[in-house]
């Protein structure tokens, strides 16, 4: 069993072992998740592709002609 010490600031430092099978590397967050026999780490890693899907695509879709024409209508107002 592989095992830390808490500060007195309340941190830890997670071992070399725990971190390499996590595969974590320095500046990476891990996320604790409380289940009924106590708490899971798990790594939280990601790139740009996890959040694809998120914002959902427009109804009517609009040309980078008519975008082009809308802000130059906008600038003429201002």
């Amino acid at each position: 069993m592989t095992t830390a010490t808490m500060t007195s600031k309340g941190q830890i430092t997670l071992p070399k072992s725990v971190r390499s099978r996590l595969g974590l590397q320095a500046g990476d967050r891990v996320e604790f998740v409380e289940t009924p026999d106590g708490f899971l780490v798990l790594p939280l890693k990601g790139d740009l592709t996890d959040i694809k899907g998120i914002v959902p695509r427009p109804r009517n879709p609009v040309s980078i002609r008519e975008m082009n024409r809308v802000i130059a209508r906008m600038g003429r107002k201002s």
